[in-house]
């Protein structure tokens, strides 16, 4: 994948769709929203990104030195992690969380929140050292600055969809119906399946 705007694109469906499900993110954005309005949002986003650089860095001081014969392996690993991740949005997208936790407020810084909230997740860690280190090594095989251009649209479709989550909740009102949620969701996770089984049928080619 050598252009840069196909690198954007995809970095950006893949990390909405991966932003969209339920977890621990989601789940203090809501939260720090009640009280600290709609700038937690970005501010909950900026925590969940800086950690994600610290993990691109060193993906990138892996493998940029890292043998040709492990891109194979990388990638496969990533291409089962999305069609696994996608089922697994599937299968959440009957759940909507929003309806409990707007019962509960939250103090809590929404910087350090947004950083220890994906620290603490397991499903973080996984995606990163899967499908997130596949798209980098695919990245770097057109240079640093396509494996640059990955981590920006995926950390820019973080921003956009806990931004507009927190200006929702701050309004008091959900940027999408119950249906409109789960379909969306839904969408996604056939976005992540489908994508994850061509990235799979790239390698028999």
């Amino acid at each position: 994948m050598n252009s840069y705007a196909a690198m954007f694109g995809l970095a950006f469906l893949i990390g909405l769709s991966g932003a969209l499900a339920p977890g621990p993110t989601l789940v203090v954005t809501i939260k720090t929203s009640l009280r600290g309005g709609w700038t937690t949002g970005p501010k909950t986003t900026a925590g969940h990104v800086l950690l994600e650089l610290g993990i691109f860095i060193l993906v990138l001081a892996g493998f940029s030195s890292a043998p040709d014969t492990l891109s194979a392996p990388i990638a496969a690993a990533g291409g089962m992690a999305l069609i696994i991740f996608g089922a697994v949005i599937l299968m959440e997208s009957r759940k909507l969380p929003t309806g409990e936790l707007l019962q509960e407020e939250s103090t809590v810084n929404p910087f350090f929140a947004g950083f220890l909230s994906s620290a603490a997740n397991p499903y973080f860690w996984i995606w990163w050292l899967t499908v997130g280190s596949a798209m980098l090594v695919a990245g770097l095989q057109g240079g640093i600055l396509l494996a640059a251009t990955f981590l920006v649209g995926h950390a820019l479709a973080d921003f956009t969809w806990y931004t507009l989550v927190s200006i929702a909740i701050h309004r008091g009102r959900t940027i999408l119906s119950d249906r409109g949620y789960r379909t969306t969701l839904a969408l996604c996770g056939v976005f992540l399946i489908g994508f994850g089984m061509y990235y799979l049928s790239t390698l028999l080619a």
